[in-house]
């Protein structure tokens, strides 16, 4: 079983007896990860300390999956069927403004802090939860149909590092 001191052993001072010179090992004392020489392991009984059998399956990449699995189980922009509409902090922004709502106003009414729907209508994409609040409280539509569109790079296909801002602006003069 894998245990938290470093397997390499190293010429140093003990920082547990202050024997200077001697053959240490990084092991863990209470909390604190330490240089600890031989003499004191054996004489502390600082055994190797076990990691719980669940942490270590947790820790240890699942194999018999083929695909990566999702940190969220339930992320609807991770599914190719819906994805965020390219214009949402717009739409949010429009529906809030019709209803005469404050950020704050709607912050509240979703049970979300005004520094999430400032950073929705700034463009940054959120959560899906709150998606889904926007949509249910809003009354708009932010999730739609994925496109099959395909993406192309603009700029010469002979180069391997894609186009740079440089690359634009030159193209603009």
């Amino acid at each position: 079983m894998p245990w938290l001191g470093n397997l390499r052993d190293s010429m140093g001072d003990c920082e547990l007896c202050g024997a200077t010179n001697v053959s240490t090992r990084e092991h863990k004392v209470n909390k604190a990860i330490l240089a600890v020489c031989f003499k004191c392991i054996e004489q502390m009984k600082l055994e190797p300390k076990q990691v719980a059998p669940g942490l270590s399956r947790a820790r240890r990449p699942n194999q018999s999956i083929g695909k990566s699995r999702s940190f969220r189980k339930n992320n609807i922009m991770n599914k190719s069927e819906k994805e965020l509409t390219a214009d949402f902090s717009r739409r949010i922004i429009n529906a809030r403004t019709s209803k005469g709502w404050s950020q704050a106003d709607l912050g509240q009414r979703i049970a979300e802090t005004i520094n999430v729907i400032k950073s929705a209508e700034s463009g940054k994409p959120p959560t899906d939860a709150v998606v889904k609040k926007f949509e249910t409280v809003l009354g708009v539509v932010l999730m739609v149909e994925a496109s099959n569109e395909q993406q192309t790079m603009v700029g010469q296909p002979s180069t391997s590092r894609g186009m740079t801002i440089g690359d634009y602006l030159k193209d603009l003069r």
